[in-house]
């Protein structure tokens, strides 16, 4: 590992070590597009290429890791209606994975991607406004 690999892997501990229940969610949101732009990267390779399928498996499994963490932090008796909304939406992108993972189709996922980024701006958004009206 290089020094600014190492460096970078630092500053990333940190962050999460320091970052607030809300950025947090931010970061899981973050991780979960990286790992299905990795999957769709590797549905562009070329159909024998080596690693192919493994990448988009370990990638689309992290990404259900990723949305499973959510949905298992949800707090229903706080978050009420909303709670039981994103409770579904959760089921619905792991369940669209698990059809993208199983058929290697790709549609599946871009879909979910897209749902998850929209969710993701939105959780940003909320964040910033939030800082606003406190600072």
């Amino acid at each position: 590992m290089s020094p600014a690999q190492s460096y970078a892997r630092a500053y990333q501990s940190q962050s999460i070590l320091t970052a607030s229940p809300g950025q947090l969610v931010l970061l899981l949101f973050d991780g979960a597009l990286r790992f299905m732009n990795q999957a769709r990267a590797s549905f562009a390779e070329p159909e024998g290429s080596p690693k192919r399928l493994e990448t988009i498996n370990t990638s689309i499994l992290r990404t259900q890791a990723i949305l499973n963490e959510l949905q298992a932090n949800l707090n229903h008796e706080a978050g009420g209606e909303i709670a039981k909304n994103l409770d579904r939406l959760y089921d619905y992108y792991n369940r669209r994975l698990f059809e993208a993972n199983m058929r290697k189709q790709e549609a599946p996922l871009i879909e979910v991607e897209a749902l998850v980024r929209t969710l993701r701006d939105g959780w940003a958004e909320m964040l910033r406004s939030n800082e606003v009206k406190v600072a």
